[in-house]
């Protein structure tokens, strides 16, 4: 087994000693994404709605990367500071996701890195044969 580690510009750069994603045996695996812009760096503005699409665009230039896509994915795992987040969170997801109906599960974390109210990482399979 190969294992491929991923690396795309168009999501935030690891911050620590791991790859945005990693694919083997046509299984992609991301890092936890969190809502940070790409080209700054910095924790866009707003509020978890506003962080929560930032999220699922650096999942989806992640995926894209790997070979895969949004629709691709088996499972995600939801992190909220806050569990009153829910709502608006799941709004933004179910828009992200459309039909597609991946297995998740949320969990309410005491914090998350540089104070950010969501996290997000996914499983998915690749559509390219990796």
């Amino acid at each position: 087994m190969s294992i491929e580690y991923v690396r795309t510009p168009d999501a935030p750069g690891a911050i620590g000693p791991y790859s945005q994603a990693t694919v083997a045996d046509g299984l992609v695996f991301t890092a936890g994404q969190i809502a940070l812009d790409p080209a700054t760096g910095e924790i866009v503005e707003g509020g978890v709605e506003a962080q929560t699409t930032r999220v699922l665009e650096s999942l989806a230039a992640i995926l894209r990367a790997a070979g895969s896509d949004l629709s691709q994915v088996v499972k995600t795992t939801v992190y909220l500071v806050d569990m009153n987040d829910f709502p608006a969170m799941n709004e933004v997801y179910a828009r992200a996701f459309g039909e597609h109906r991946p297995a998740r599960a949320t969990v309410a974390v005491a914090a998350l890195p540089k104070g950010v109210r969501v996290e997000i990482d996914a499983f998915a399979v690749t559509t390219e044969g990796r």
